[in-house]
């Protein structure tokens, strides 16, 4: 059921779409007498406005179609000229529509406008070879585009709050909650879940890849697990009065305090490393204490809270540092650990080039789906002009609309549409045999049929919307050049052959779409972020001239980002009939997130006891080391429909009594960790009678 503020943004749509189709059809049609100009006029608000889903507010989705602009005139003149040999055409469709939905890489916005801009040339490279005609099909085209902006701007929809809006409402409620009297666990959790990305509207999400939004989008991470870590230490037991942590938590709530209203206003952030230097001075105090003598140490459990404490400290710490990149394009300060800000002094190409090359991989689902769509659409093009459909574009069309990310996904759409098309062409045969050329009565039709398909279509679905826009279609046409009920059947036939070039592409090209990929994806990330917990605990547990030097993330880091995309196709996709995935992903990236953050800012204070760690302490974190490795592995395998092997034993109960503040955060930071893994492999084992689910999923 669609909610009734997603009912109104639909219909506002329908009438943008309507008016600015309308508005550039007749005065060409009719006033200038260019049937040419008129058809682009008429096709360039449907493929921007409708086609494209573009993101955003009225003026944001303007900017973004006035961008797309230019692009839309070069793709249509490369149309033009390439429309002289079929086999031109389908060279140049395979390399515009790999590259135009390869460009979900730049994030919501370009990937919204992208199938709009294939139109533009799908449009133009079919026959009649009319190379002089280019001026006025762009004339069309620029005149459609320009109505449409308008449009955007005098019927806007109403605009989201920002992402910084969000960020900074999530950090007071962090604010309050770390300060005395706190905030109730669930509305820290519920506040944290507002900067999910999957529940940020597409114009506000900070997915692209300069400095800004991945200092953004770090910035959302950080402050969610700021927000469940204080969450959690609220549900924690209490303990004894600790005036040194509650100093360290005041200092938390000062600086995300005061990053929120840097966020909104621009105003002085707090001074950079004031919050580190709290922290190594707390830290500091701890193991003091722990080194002195028996009766004046801290008790274990006082410990083990000023560890979680230290640790959300860190997440705040982590907000500071992304919130100045964010807002000043780089740090005002070093960032540091290097690996977790990489991004932080690399130039606006590079950061283009990481992310482009970090996609070109057959393991990248946005690569995947480029190449998918690249290859229907030129197979529909070389089916179209070989066998020489009338208006063949439609079934390049068909292949661009109906296309999905998995093969049963394809096939409902393809079943859904063919039948509304079967629907849509007996009426349009019927209105053209029974009205005959009537232009008149065609123009009258033309604007309320547009705005009941562009409404209605939407709210039915698939069948409703192919068949009303096989009446759109028959109403203009009818008014360019004569028409017969042919027009249908050819409708007909072009639908049913891009449905079934789109189906075969769908069969043959990764047809279970990122629910196969999102198991090798988190296989992987765990696999490259496992090897860090031993790591961590040598450099945790190292004698005092041991080495210091923090685990290298940055191949986790990269995983992270591949897996995250793969998530959030899966969570898109329609699940297969009878078919359903246990695994809980979303615990697998917070997992993964936990091992690579715990392995930066651990040894990052670089205090060690005076005498080293006990002998007790150096087995119990080896051998939980060892076995979290294990349990990771294990997973991994589950993922991939491999042989797990045994279980390995659960990580033992730690000694009461470790005496190294240090290695009570090693240890706050395994167990947490082994109840994370727990319950990942409760969501992945198989019940008895079951497939593991990998095997569902290929």
């Amino acid at each position: 059921m669609i909610a009734g503020p997603q009912r109104a943004t639909i219909l506002r749509r329908a009438v943008r779409v309507t008016l600015a189709a309308s508005v550039g059809f007749y005065p060409l049609l009719y006033g200038a007498g260019l049937p040419v100009a008129a058809l682009y006029g008429l096709f360039a608000p449907i493929a921007m406005g409708l086609l494209s889903v573009v993101p955003g507010s009225g003026p944001q989705r303007a900017s973004i179609m006035l961008r797309g602009l230019p692009p839309a005139l070069v793709l249509a003149t490369l149309g033009t000229l390439l429309a002289v040999d079929t086999w031109a055409a389908v060279g140049g469709m395979l390399g515009i529509g790999f590259l135009l939905a390869f460009v979900a890489v730049a994030g919501p916005r370009p990937a919204g406008i992208a199938p709009g801009l294939q139109l533009f040339y799908i449009l133009a490279c079919f026959p009649p070879y009319a190379p002089d005609t280019l001026v006025e099909r762009l004339a069309g085209l620029t005149a459609g585009a320009l109505l449409l902006a308008a449009c955007e701007i005098l019927l806007p929809d109403p605009a989201a709050p920002s992402y910084r809006e969000r960020l900074a409402a999530a950090l007071d409620e962090a604010a309050r909650a770390a300060a005395p009297g706190g905030v109730p666990p669930q509305r820290l959790r519920d506040a944290g879940s507002t900067l999910r990305l999957a529940d940020v509207p597409p114009a506000e999400r900070p997915a692209g890849p300069g400095r800004a939004d991945r200092a953004l989008e770090q910035a959302g991470r950080s402050a969610r697990r700021l927000l469940d870590q204080l969450a959690t230490l609220a549900e924690a037991p209490p303990a004894p009065a600790d005036p040194e942590t509650a100093a360290l938590l005041g200092r938390v709530a000062e600086l995300c305090t005061a990053c929120a209203r840097f966020l909104r206003t621009g105003s002085r952030p707090p001074p950079a490393g004031a919050l580190e230097k709290a922290m190594r001075g707390f830290q500091a105090d701890r193991v003091r204490l722990a080194a002195g003598p028996p009766g004046e140490r801290l008790p274990v459990d006082v410990l083990r809270r000023q560890s979680r404490v230290l640790a959300l400290a860190e997440s705040a710490r982590m907000v500071e540092v992304t919130v100045d990149i964010a807002t000043h394009g780089g740090p005002t300060e070093p960032a540091a650990p290097r690996d977790l800000f990489w991004y932080a002094d690399l130039s606006t190409p590079r950061l283009w080039a990481r992310r482009v090359l970090g996609n070109v991989t057959f393991r990248s689902v946005l690569f995947q789906n480029a190449v998918r769509t690249a290859l229907g659409l030129a197979a529909a093009r070389a089916v179209a002009g070989s066998l020489d459909l009338a208006h063949g574009f439609w079934v390049l069309l068909a292949v661009l609309t109906l296309g999905r990310t998995t093969a049963g996904a394809t096939w409902r759409a393809v079943r859904l549409a063919v039948a509304g098309n079967a629907v849509g062409a007996l009426v349009a045969g019927a209105l053209v045999i029974g009205l005959g050329r009537h232009t008149d009565v065609y123009a009258a039709l033309l604007a309320p049929v547009m705005l009941a398909a562009f409404a209605l279509g939407p709210l039915l679905g698939i069948a409703y919307a192919q068949a009303l826009f096989t009446l759109v279609v028959a109403t203009a046409f009818a008014q360019i050049a004569p028409v017969t009920w042919a027009l249908s059947e050819a409708r007909m036939i072009d639908v049913v052959t891009g449905s079934v070039i789109g189906l075969l592409c769908g069969l043959l090209a990764w047809p279970a779409g990122a629910r196969r990929e999102v198991h090798r994806a988190m296989a992987g990330l765990l696999r490259t972020c496992a090897p860090l917990v031993p790591v961590t605990a040598q450099a945790l547990l190292a004698p005092p001239g041991g080495s210091r030097t923090a685990p290298q993330t940055l191949p986790g880091v990269h995983r992270l980002r591949l897996a995250e995309a793969a998530y959030a196709q899966c969570r898109a996709e329609t699940p297969v009939d009878g078919e359903s995935d246990r695994a809980d992903w979303h615990a697998v990236l917070i997992a993964a997130n936990h091992m690579l953050l715990g392995a930066q800012w651990l040894p990052r204070f670089g205090l060690r006891p005076a005498s080293g760690a006990t002998d007790a302490s150096a087995a119990w974190a080896g051998g939980t080391a060892s076995a979290l490795v294990a349990q990771t592995d294990r997973i991994a395998r589950l993922l991939t429909a491999e042989r797990p092997g045994p279980a390995p034993p659960p990580p033992s109960a730690p000694d009461r009594d470790l005496p190294s503040p240090l290695s009570v955060d090693l240890e706050v930071w395994m167990t947490s960790l082994a109840q994370q893994l727990a319950r990942i492999e409760s969501s992945v084992t198989p019940t008895p009678g079951t497939q593991p689910p990998n095997a569902r999923s290929g």
